[in-house]
């Protein structure tokens, strides 16, 4: 009964920003679990080779060329799947840029809006092109990917922005769960610590940062893609279904301290 739950044979997915890091973890554990998954990414070559990879070990996967910034091409890419399958049954809004190591005062116009345009505006579109069909379905799951960054204030690098952003996305979960939850679609969020992905490469260069990191997480170490795509598949799947409006914090206890 209770392992059934997990099951997503027969369902469709779509996983932004899936071509590598958490993404591509979240594209193989809903494929793994039966979901045909759809890779849509900025980068066509890293999605092809994520699509190669899944189609390797088995799975069903398609790659869509999508930026999040671009509203039509969002629209257009949710139009696609429905022509495609007929259906939408689960978004995963992935797609993010880290940005730091810059001061409040000192940042530029264009950082402030670079990050706000790809972390919270391209999950916006996204929830809003993909969540009109699962409205239209009465049936739907969305895990977005916020950030322990939304909960604190990280040290020791400044980021104001990006903190911003995912704090931002957590509230526009909680909204987004409060206007569809009796509409059929659930809408959830992740909240990760530090994950071994290219976009936190840059701090194992920088001794400082890195133990700041490590220092500030009982755990003692950074996390992994699939530690984070575990609860994704959680909260995707009907195991999670009384489940909205929640901001799921999986940080190895980082915000305890």
């Amino acid at each position: 009964m209770y392992l059934d739950r997990f099951n997503l044979k027969g369902r469709v997915a779509v996983v932004t920003g899936g071509g590598q890091g958490i993404g591509l973890a979240c594209v193989e554990a809903l494929a793994e679990a039966g979901a045909h998954v759809y890779i849509a990414d900025s980068n066509p070559k890293g999605a092809g080779e994520a699509q190669t990879a899944m189609k390797a070990k088995g799975y069903a996967a398609d790659v869509i060329k999508m930026d999040v910034t671009n509203s039509a091409e969002v629209e257009s890419a949710a139009q696609r799947v429905m022509a495609e399958k007929g259906r939408i049954d689960i978004l995963v809004c992935n797609a993010g840029i880290a940005r730091s190591e810059v001061a409040a005062e000192d940042a530029a116009d264009e950082r402030w809006l670079n990050v706000i345009d790809v972390n919270l505006n391209g999950v916006f579109w996204c929830c809003r092109a993909f969540g009109r069909h699962m409205l239209a379905a009465g049936r739907g799951s969305i895990v977005n990917i916020g950030s322990v960054s939304g909960i604190i204030v990280n040290k020791p690098q400044p980021q104001s922005y990006y903190n911003a952003s995912k704090a931002a996305v957590h509230h526009l979960t909680r909204s987004l769960a409060a206007e569809w939850g009796a509409r059929g679609v659930r809408v959830n969020a992740v909240a990760p610590t530090y994950i071994n992905t290219p976009l936190t490469a840059f701090a194992k260069t920088n001794k400082a940062t890195f133990d700041a990191w490590i220092e500030g997480t009982p755990m003692a170490r950074m996390g992994e893609p699939d530690e984070i795509a575990a609860v994704v598949l959680f909260l995707a799947s009907d195991a999670a279904s009384l489940m909205t409006g929640s901001i799921v914090v999986a940080d190895g206890g980082y915000t305890c301290w």
